[in-house]
């Protein structure tokens, strides 16, 4: 810690305001002819990682206790109660082809970043975010038989694994999703 930042612990409030303003500092000099970064959370359906925009999620949470939905698909887990407001929870690896989720202890529900469309979206594992470079950026796989193809975004390449985007508003306003009861 350098002497300016140190003189500030007794004054917290202070240390905060010059650290984010370091920090600040820190991205406009990075961004004048540095690398492009993109950012995305990282999860696991079945076997298959992939990535979505760090704007899509605005939290990720536990698998909350569901209510089923009579005449529903498969794939919509159930609605739930979370903090007061209703959650429609889809089972995304069902979904997208990938089979039911079936992890227990390292589900999550990725919750969409939106106060229009109350979903959140349950994925076998969330390994926290990812950056990737321009240099590493990919085309995402291109299977005919892929249900995700619709709402991928493209993808990255990184030591051989690909990541492909799934944009999870295209997911929440796609007519497959607003067909939800039989």
């Amino acid at each position: 810690m350098s002497a300016a930042l140190r003189a500030l612990r007794g004054d917290p409030y202070r240390l905060l305001q010059e650290l984010d303003r370091r920090l600040r500092a820190s991205r406009a000099q990075g961004g004048e002819g540095g690398t492009d970064v993109w950012q995305g959370l990282a999860f696991r359906l079945g076997e298959r990682w992939m990535v979505t925009p760090k704007d899509d999620v605005r939290e990720v949470i536990p698998p909350p206790r569901l209510t089923r939905v009579p005449n529903a698909r498969p794939w919509l887990a159930g609605v739930a109660n979370v903090r007061g407001s209703l959650l429609t929870v889809v089972d995304s690896g069902r979904l997208l082809g990938q089979g039911p989720s079936t992890e227990q202890r390292t589900a999550r529900v990725l919750v969409l970043n939106s106060e229009r469309l109350p979903a959140g979206f349950l994925v076998d594992e969330v390994a926290g975010y990812r950056q990737f470079t321009v240099s590493e950026q990919a085309v995402a796989p291109d299977d005919a038989d892929d249900a995700a193809g619709p709402y991928l975004l493209g993808g990255f390449a990184r030591e051989g694994r690909q990541w492909p985007v799934l944009s999870l508003h295209l997911l929440a306003q796609s007519d497959t999703l607003r067909r939800a009861g039989w």
